[in-house]
């Protein structure tokens, strides 16, 4: 039961120093968050047309290569 209750202990003062931490971060505004997220999301718009390309030129290379 000892170890149970050290675990606890343990559990509270780790959650408490997280709560603690927290208060002290320099939190983004929300202009800061849209134009943060909006970076983002074009990223990951154009990672995607990347990628699709490049999947389309590597399967046509291997149909010729292997003749399938």
């Amino acid at each position: 039961m000892i170890g149970l209750r050290k675990a606890w202990d343990a559990f509270r003062i780790f959650w408490r120093d997280v709560l603690e931490e927290t208060r002290r971060c320099e939190w983004p505004s929300r202009g800061e968050l849209t134009e943060s997220t909006l970076v983002v999301i074009v990223f990951l718009f154009l990672l995607a047309i990347y990628v699709g390309v490049a999947d389309r030129i590597l399967v046509g290379l291997a149909k010729r290569l292997f003749r399938v």
